[in-house]
């Protein structure tokens, strides 16, 4: 049985440093890998987001700034409402979930993935940058989000408070771009 467990662990070795596994994002994992990682995934946020308790997630104002930041740090890979794609969404794998159609995403799963981000995903953790009660404001915009039209989703992004802690990035030239919604 120690022969088996010690040529079994040699042979794992073996494939993860012979480089085989296709690993660039244009190439799919395999069912049975894609199977382990997504189990994995499910169970460990399940696991961890039991115990959170949300807030009121009514409020309108919550709704409106969780609207900006959306629209702001999240919509490029989630998309908006009538959006179908975009050139960064396109070049990820696995492919985001498209969050302005109804998704299985529980509210404390929602506030955990948000803060905590899900790593070889391309989904950030925002908890280093963004306060609970900032997470909190995105996810009770997730909530109202799949039942939004276009239309409606400009207008709340519209009158949403500009994300005053982006960082001004410099641009190819030297012009600066401005931080908040265009």
């Amino acid at each position: 049985m120690l022969a088996l467990v010690i040529v079994a662990a040699f042979l794992g070795v073996g494939f993860l440093y012979s480089g085989i596994y296709p690993i660039g994002a244009d190439s799919p994992h395999t069912k049975l890998v894609l199977w382990g990682v997504e189990t994995l995934r499910d169970h460990s946020v399940a696991r961890r987001s039991d115990d959170i308790v949300a807030p009121d997630l009514t409020d309108s104002t919550m709704i409106v700034k969780g609207a900006g930041q959306y629209a702001a740090m999240c919509s490029e890979c989630h998309l908006a409402p009538g959006y179908n794609s975009t050139e960064l969404r396109d070049g990820l794998y696995p492919r985001p979930p498209r969050l302005a159609r109804d998704t299985d995403l529980g509210t404390r799963e929602a506030f955990w993935i948000t803060k905590h981000g899900l790593k070889l995903t391309g989904m950030p953790a925002w908890g280093p940058t963004h306060s609970d009660q900032e997470i909190w404001s995105i996810v009770a915009f997730l909530k109202k989000l799949p039942s939004m039209s276009r239309e409606q989703y400009d207008a709340i992004v519209a009158r949403a408070p500009r994300d005053g802690d982006r960082i001004r990035m410099p641009m190819p030239g030297g012009a600066v771009e401005s931080p908040g919604h265009e």
